[in-house]
């Protein structure tokens, strides 16, 4: 990563805490407060996922119109900039169901990659669940499905959104969104748990004669269909959390305490069945590069932080913009040192031994190994420190429980995991 990357992630964890701690000293603020707060901070941060998300575009254009290895690295780095805002975005999910509906479009994984692009032998040509599992969409102008065909001539985004994303009502059929576009500029990983990650060369964007790998100008049709759509895509969900946008709307319209559960419904969600669990104890048990996030780049362990400093954001009731300004107001962790300060203490230090565990492993997925090495079978001092990351955030659930008692809050149900839940059904 940048040192520009590595500043931001500093800038982020200082300001969580200066924030909390200003915070604490004022008064408990109201609970729409809160919730206007919250909404402002997710607001903020699709905002410039937006921005980022358009400075990508902009890399994406200067490769497709002169392809460059110069041109195919900076568009890498922008694709790695544009996760930094958005991962911190996901804690508005789950609570949030306009979120939660429209996330496959943006953030759906794991793919299926063959579908999109030519990939390695070892990959296979055919898979029982997925009819279209290799059907190579840059390399066929038209694909076959149940009887039916698919006319992929022209590479559109209402092609890519509309008829080939999730076609066939599979899941992995991900055809849209960041991953898609990680995988047109990084390629396949086949390095398994060894080190490296994608290796597409910048020739797969080159004109004439100078092209690899087949169909460039496909390709790049692919890619920038991809990427304009990821930008409306957010762009979408940013006005959703405007003045008058849906989600915010319809956050402010509920009782104030119902709004609460559904922030800590997020919270909870996110910090235990989904990140725990799916995305990072799956994998573990595993062993399993294919289970790790962003996979075709090897950037998996920043994607895991800035989950984490999502949540943070949302505790603090404070975020650190794009820019270095800094967003801050009415908090949660406010409301809950009134009604109870020994337990807003314990649910502050859960966060931040969360993300001590979270930036040791980002330290040494840039230092030591990635993460995809990290989890590999035999690797007891990865395993580790991957395993550290789990208990942290699984202790930090149970703090957000105690939260919701504390504050008399309705029963909520936190997503689950069977990888946390029942290990043993992973193996069935």
């Amino acid at each position: 990563m940048t040192s520009g990357l590595r500043s931001w992630t500093i800038r982020l964890v200082a300001a969580g805490g200066l924030l909390v701690s200003a915070g604490l000293a004022q008064a408990a603020p109201d609970k729409q407060a809160i919730i206007t707060n919250y909404a402002d901070i997710a607001h903020a941060g699709y905002a410039d996922s937006v921005q980022l998300a358009r400075d990508l575009q902009k890399a994406v254009d200067a490769l497709i119109a002169d392809p460059s290895a110069a041109h195919m690295a900076a568009a890498r780095q922008a694709w790695l900039e544009a996760r930094v805002p958005y991962m911190q975005t996901e804690v508005f999910r789950f609570g949030n169901a306009i979120v939660d509906d429209w996330e496959g479009k943006v953030n759906a994984w794991p793919l299926d990659e063959g579908l999109i692009d030519y990939v390695a032998p070892a990959y296979g040509a055919t898979a029982e669940a997925n009819p279209v599992y290799a059907a190579n969409v840059i390399a066929n102008p038209q694909i076959s499905i149940g009887g039916k065909t698919v006319d992929a001539a022209k590479l559109t985004k209402a092609l890519l959104a509309d008829s080939l994303h999730e076609i066939g009502g599979v899941e992995a059929n991900v055809a849209t969104g960041y991953h898609a576009i990680e995988f047109l500029l990084w390629g396949q990983d086949l390095n398994g748990t060894g080190p490296g990650a994608g290796n597409r060369p910048w020739t797969d964007y080159a004109k004439d004669d100078a092209c690899t790998g087949g169909n460039c100008d496909r390709r790049a049709a692919y890619l920038d269909a991809a990427t304009e759509l990821l930008v409306e895509d957010l762009e979408w969900m940013a006005a959703q959390w405007g003045p008058k946008g849906a989600a915010r709307q319809d956050l402010l319209a509920i009782p104030a305490d119902q709004a609460l559960a559904r922030i800590l419904t997020g919270l909870g969600s996110l910090s235990y069945g989904e990140l725990a669990g799916e995305r990072i104890k799956l994998g573990l048990m595993l062993h399993d590069p294919e289970e790790e996030h962003d996979c075709f780049s090897d950037n998996t362990h920043n994607s895991h932080y800035y989950d984490v400093i999502g949540m943070l954001n949302v505790y603090s009731g404070s975020y650190t913009r794009a820019d270095g300004s800094k967003l801050s107001g009415a908090a949660l962790a406010d409301l809950v040192a009134q009604k109870d300060p020994a337990l807003n203490e314990q649910m502050l230090k859960g966060l931040h031994a969360t993300e001590a565990a979270m930036a040791a492993l980002k330290k040494r997925a840039e230092t030591v190994e990635r993460y995809d090495q990290m989890i590999g079978a035999g690797n007891a001092e990865g395993n580790a420190t991957v395993q550290n990351v789990v208990d942290a955030l699984t202790a930090q659930t149970r703090t957000i429980e105690k939260l919701v008692d504390a504050l008399g809050l309705q029963t909520i149900a936190f997503e689950g995991s069977d990888s946390l839940d029942n290990p043993e059904a992973v193996f069935q």
